[in-house]
C-alpha cells in the first residue's frame, strides 16, 4: 500500500520578514487512497490517529445486478439527461458496466454506480459501501487501521462496507473507536416465493473496539447483544493498572420497539437482520436503550469491570420508549463527561439530550434550562476537572451551538464570546494549562451553510481568537495568498501545540483518483481537507487585508497573551464566571 510521506513543514513565518506569524503550520501525512483526511486525536506522547473519507476506487460488485431492471435503467437515463444539460457526452453504457468492467476503469461509470448505490442505501438488495476509514500516523507516515472489515469473497481487497469511527488514543498509543460489521452478500427466499433473491446483511450495527500499539484488536461486546446490540468506545486513558475506556452500550429494547420487532421481523419476507436494520434507521424513536459506560481493563486489555454510569432522569412506568445516555471523554481523575436524556424543567413529557458529567455514581446536569438551553454535549475534560463542550439554544430564529466551559470545583459555567452573536461554535478540547480549542462560524452574511474556522481561547479572556490570525498572509513569494485555512481545531496538548484540519485548493480528482478536466480540457480545482499541526513560535501577528471574496477579515494586530503559548503554563489561575 502506497502512502504519502510527511508533507513538507510549512513555516508560518519567515525569519527575515519584518512581519512574522505566531505559529508554524505543518501538514501531516495523509492516505493516498482518500481525498480528505482529518485528525481525530493526539496523545501527550505524540501518537496521532485520524479518519479519511472520499476513498478512491471503492469496489463495485456488478455480478448480482439485473441491468434490465427499471430501477437502474431509470437512473442511467437521468444521468444521460444531466450530461446533455451540461453539454457533456456520456462515455459508458449499462452494458459496459455489466460486461466490460467499466465501473473499475471509467470514472464516469464508477461515479454513476456510486451514486446509484448511495440512493439504494436503505434497499437490502444492493451492495453497501462505506466511505470512511481510520488511520494511524506511524514514523511520519499515515497507515490505515482496519477495525472490523474483512477480505471480500467477491472482489480483491476489503469489502469497504464497514462504517469506521476511530476516536481516541492513550499516551502509550493504545486507541479506541467503533465500527459496524462488514456486509455479507447472501441469498434469501421470501415466504411463498420459489426464487432466491440477493440480500446484503451484517451481524451488528455498531461495536466498540480497542486497538493495541502493535495492531491487536479487542472488540467491546455489550452484555445485551440481542440482534447484535450496540457499543461505542469514545475515549481512553492509561492508568496504573491498565486502561479506562468510556463510551456507550445497549442495555435493552424498549416495549414499543419490541412490539415493532414482534409485528414485522418474523423472517418471512426479509432476513431478521434486514428488518432490524430498517427499524434502527427509520423509526423516530431509538431501537435500543443505551447507557453511558466505563470499562476498566488490565494491561493485557482484559476487561476487569464494566460500570453503567446512569441516566439523567428516572423513567416512569408508562415510558415504553428508549432512553439514552452517552460518555464522550474521561480524565485522569476518572470523571466522565458526555450527554444524557433529561426531562424538560417545565414539561416533564419533553425529553432533551443535554451535557452532563458522571461522578461518584451521580449524573450531573451542566447547563441551566432556565436559560433556554435545549440540547448539547460535554466533549472533553482536563486534569483540573474543567469541562468543555457546547449547548444549543434558539438565536435569531434558528438553533445554534454555543461553546462553554464548566469548572466542577466551583460549579460555574461560562459561555465566552465567540465570532458573532449567531455564530455556531463548539469547544473540542482543553489542556491542563486552561487553553481551549474548537471551531466557529465566521461567515456573518450567509444564512445557510456557513464557513467554519478554528479558534483558540484562554480561560479568563473575553473572547476567542481565530487561529488563522496566527498564520501568515502570504506564501514565501510575498504575493500568493497563504494556501491553508484552519477550519477546525481538534486537540491541544500540554505543550500548547494544536492539531486540527485545514482546507487548501488542489487539482480536482474523480472517484478513481484521476485528474478532472472540464469539457474544454482544462484542469479543474477543488478544496480538500488535510490534517495539520500548529506549533507556537516567537513572532507578531500579521494584519492582513482580506481578498474581496473572503467573508472573514482579520481584526487583530497583536495579542499580548499569545507569547504564553510558547511554554506550558503551570498552575494557571482559572477565572470562571457564573
Amino acid at each position: 500500500m502506497k502512502y504519502k510521506l510527511l508533507a513538507a513543514s510549512i513555516l508560518a513565518t519567515m525569519s527575515t520578514s519584518a512581519l512574522s506569524a505566531t505559529y508554524q503550520l505543518t501538514e501531516l501525512s495523509t492516505l493516498d487512497e482518500a481525498k480528505h483526511n482529518y485528525v481525530k486525536d493526539v496523545s501527550e506522547n505524540g501518537h496521532i490517529i485520524g479518519l479519511a473519507n472520499g476513498i478512491y476506487n471503492l469496489p463495485i460488485d456488478v455480478s448480482y445486478i439485473d441491468f434490465a431492471d427499471s430501477l437502474i435503467e431509470r437512473a442511467y437515463n437521468q444521468q444521460k439527461d444531466y450530461f446533455e444539460l451540461i453539454d457533456k457526452q456520456i462515455t459508458f453504457t449499462l452494458d459496459d458496466i455489466e460486461n466490460n468492467n467499466a465501473a473499475a476503469t471509467n470514472p464516469d461509470a464508477h461515479s454513476f454506480m456510486l451514486s446509484f448505490l448511495t440512493a439504494q442505501a436503505a434497499n437490502p438488495e444492493y451492495q453497501k459501501l462505506a466511505n470512511i476509514i481510520g488511520y494511524n500516523i506511524l514514523n511520519g507516515e499515515a497507515q490505515e487501521q482496519v477495525l472490523f472489515d474483512l477480505a471480500s469473497v467477491d472482489y480483491d481487497g476489503l469489502t469497504r462496507s464497514v462504517s469506521n469511527n476511530y476516536n481516541a488514543v492513550a499516551e502509550d498509543g493504545t486507541a479506541v473507536g467503533w465500527g459496524s460489521a462488514p456486509y455479507e452478500k447472501t441469498v434469501f427466499t421470501p415466504d411463498g416465493e420459489t426464487e432466491e433473491e440477493t440480500r446484503f446483511v451484517r451481524d451488528f450495527i455498531s461495536r466498540g473496539i480497542i486497538v493495541s500499539p502493535d495492531g491487536v484488536t479487542v472488540p467491546l461486546v455489550p452484555e445485551f447483544d440481542e440482534y447484535g446490540g450496540l457499543s461505542i468506545a469514545s475515549d481512553i486513558v492509561k492508568t496504573n493498572s491498565g486502561y479506562t475506556v468510556v463510551g456507550q452500550v445497549s442495555t435493552g429494547i424498549p416495549a414499543d420497539r419490541q412490539e415493532n420487532i414482534d409485528d414485522t421481523c418474523d423472517g418471512e419476507d426479509q432476513p431478521i437482520s434486514v428488518c432490524i436494520e430498517a427499524l434502527h434507521s427509520s423509526t423516530a424513536a431509538h431501537l435500543f436503550d443505551t447507557r453511558a459506560v466505563k470499562w476498566s481493563l488490565d494491561s493485557n486489555l482484559n476487561i476487569t469491570n464494566t460500570e453503567l454510569l446512569g441516566l439523567g432522569l428516572t423513567p416512569e412506568e408508562d415510558d415504553d420508549f428508549a432512553f439514552i445516555s452517552n460518555a464522550h471523554a474521561v480524565n485522569s481523575n476518572g470523571i466522565v463527561v458526555g450527554s444524557s436524556d433529561i426531562r424538560d424543567h417545565d414539561r416533564a413529557a419533553t425529553i432533551r439530550s443535554l451535557p452532563v458529567y458522571y461522578k461518584d455514581g451521580k449524573v450531573v446536569e451542566i447547563l441551566n434550562q432556565d436559560d433556554d438551553w435545549t440540547g448539547g454535549k460535554a466533549l472533553a475534560i482536563n486534569a483540573n476537572d474543567v469541562i468543555v463542550g457546547y449547548g444549543i439554544k434558539v438565536i435569531d430564529g434558528a438553533n445554534r451551538f454555543k461553546f462553554f466551559y464548566h469548572d466542577i470545583a466551583s460549579n460555574s459555567t461560562v459561555f465566552p464570546t465567540d465570532f458573532f452573536n449567531s455564530s455556531a461554535s463548539v469547544g473540542n478540547d482543553i489542556n491542563d494549562n486552561g487553553y481551549i480549542v474548537g471551531e466557529g462560524e465566521t461567515d456573518v452574511f450567509n444564512v445557510g451553510s456557513r464557513r467554519r474556522e478554528g479558534f483558540l481561547y484562554k480561560i479568563g479572556e473575553d473572547s476567542i481568537t481565530n487561529l488563522n490570525d496566527f498564520l501568515p498572509c502570504y506564501e514565501a513569494d510575498g504575493e500568493t495568498r497563504y494556501k491553508y485555512v484552519v477550519s477546525e481545531a481538534k486537540v491541544i496538548n500540554n505543550n500548547n501545540e494544536i492539531f486540527g484540519v485545514a482546507t487548501k485548493t488542489v487539482e480536482k480528482t474523480d472517484s478513481l483518483g484521476g485528474i478532472v478536466r472540464d469539457i474544454n480540457g482544462k484542469i479543474e480545482y477543488e478544496s480538500i481537507v488535510v490534517p495539520v499541526k500548529l506549533s507556537p513560535i516567537n513572532g507578531e501577528v500579521e494584519s492582513c487585508t482580506a481578498p474581496e471574496t473572503d467573508t472573514y477579515e482579520r481584526q487583530s494586530a497583536s495579542f499580548p497573551w499569545y507569547t504564553l503559548l510558547l511554554l506550558p503554563l503551570v498552575g494557571l489561575r482559572r477565572v470562571l464566571r457564573n
